[in-house]
């Protein structure tokens, strides 16, 4: 008997630590989870680094201009030779002259072309120039998504966050509003409190049960926007981390200090920046269009109708091409982007200086609202006590926890939003 005892036991315990083993606990996704599938997955990246790519070849193409072309020729034909006159244009007519036969004869060529751009005073190679500038400027825009994606990622889950957090507060105001039901519908049942603070009472647990309903159903949706912002098709069976955004350097520093570190770092100022200087290179190379230019080119064939007899000829070209009139809007051009420029590096303050304050004003919000929430706290309590003495009614006991609700509610969002202008600071930073 008392072997069966202990086999029953032990057997009880192992059932238990299976229960209690992490292996059927929901996975738990990190902010640096989060960033890192994001940077791997998010389709707007392979997008950015497609045209950066394309980008490449561009610059490549300008280049081709500038070096040797070569190219080899072969070919044969075959057709008729009948020999015929043109008094028009000076060809005699044959001594002997025979009618038109249906008779053939093959002929083969063979040969290489080759060309050699020697100088036009620097339109070819600004052109390249201009090229890899806006190459180098596509390679900022990849950054500039770069930074996109990760403002995206750490927006959709800290949004994701504050819905798990408002899906504590429901679950805590459910849990007080069936306590409050005990306690009512016991003091319903002896007499000293009326039969509608129990119908009060169900209709508030039956509210709260709706919002904790409605908090996991936010959740869920919330989720799958981070889902979507990581670049993933997947479940949404798991849980986030409890982690705070961790407060970013120099966020209630000088903020000209900031805005002097985002014009450096910022992609979207320095691609601006690459891009009007390829636009100047264009326009130089525009401007070049006007001089001559001075190219070489030859050719060398084997011609024959046996290819075991052919006979070999060559030939060479000097060209120089003057251009008598040329046309373009690329002044217009440098003009837009210098003027974008400029205003890339005011909208760059201006967002700086919100992402500054907004940080600044989220923290007071939390203050704030740690203050109310404390205070709150403390009116649930008492309006409890009043109540179990008899002093209180069910209506101050319900306003009391609407109240803490709420001060929850708001401290959620306040959290929130400090952890938003956090990733709004490092976006305008150009903070990855």
């Amino acid at each position: 008997m008392t072997r069966l005892f202990a086999t029953v036991f032990v057997l009880a315990l192992s059932l238990v630590a299976l229960a209690a083993s992490p292996a059927g606990a929901a996975e738990v996704v990190t902010l640096d989870q989060a960033l890192r599938t994001a940077r791997a997955h998010q389709p707007a990246l392979d997008l950015a680094r497609g045209s950066l790519i394309n980008a490449e070849g561009q610059a490549d193409s300008a280049r081709a201009p500038l070096l040797p072309q070569v190219s080899g020729i072969g070919t044969y034909t075959r057709g008729t030779t009948n020999p015929y006159c043109n008094p028009n244009t000076g060809m005699p007519c044959p001594a002997t002259f025979r009618g038109p036969t249906f008779d053939t004869t093959a002929l083969w060529k063979f040969g290489v072309n080759a060309s050699q751009l020697v100088y036009d005073f620097g339109e070819s190679i600004n052109k390249w120039k201009a090229a890899r500038v806006g190459m180098e400027a596509q390679g900022e825009s990849v950054r500039t998504a770069e930074v996109q994606v990760a403002f995206n990622a750490r927006s959709a889950f800290f949004t994701a966050r504050a819905a798990k957090d408002m899906v504590g507060v429901a679950r805590e105001t459910l849990a007080n509003q069936e306590r409050h039901l005990g306690q009512v519908k016991g003091f319903v049942e002896v007499g000293t409190r009326p039969e509608i603070d129990l119908t009060q009472a169900k209709a508030d647990r039956a509210n709260a049960q709706v919002q904790v309903i409605n908090a996991d159903n936010a959740y869920a949706v919330a989720r799958a926007q981070l889902n979507q912002a990581m670049g993933v098709e997947r479940s949404i069976d798991y849980d986030l981390s409890d982690e705070d955004l961790p407060p970013v350097e120099g966020e209630d520093g000088d903020v000209e200090a900031l805005v002097g570190e985002a014009q450096h770092t910022r992609p979207e100022v320095s691609s601006l920046r690459l891009s009007a200087q390829s636009q100047e290179l264009t326009l130089k190379s525009a401007h070049d269009q006007y001089w001559p230019n001075l190219g070489l080119s030859g050719n060398a064939t084997e011609t024959g109708s046996d290819p075991e007899h052919l006979a070999w000829n060559f030939s060479g070209l000097v060209t120089l091409s003057v251009p008598i009139l040329q046309g373009g809007g690329i002044n217009a051009a440098i003009k837009s982007a210098e003027g974008q420029l400029v205003t890339a590096k005011a909208q760059l303050r201006l967002d700086v200086e919100q992402a500054r304050l907004g940080v600044r004003a989220a923290k007071a919000a939390i203050a704030a609202a740690e203050d109310a929430l404390a205070n709150t706290r403390d009116r649930l309590r008492l309006a409890e006590g009043r109540y179990q003495t008899g002093v209180g009614s069910i209506i101050e006991l319900g306003d009391a926890q609407l109240a803490l609700t709420t001060t929850a509610a708001q401290r959620v969002q306040a959290q929130y939003q400090l952890y938003t202008a956090r990733a709004q600071l490092l976006k305008a930073l150009g903070r990855p």
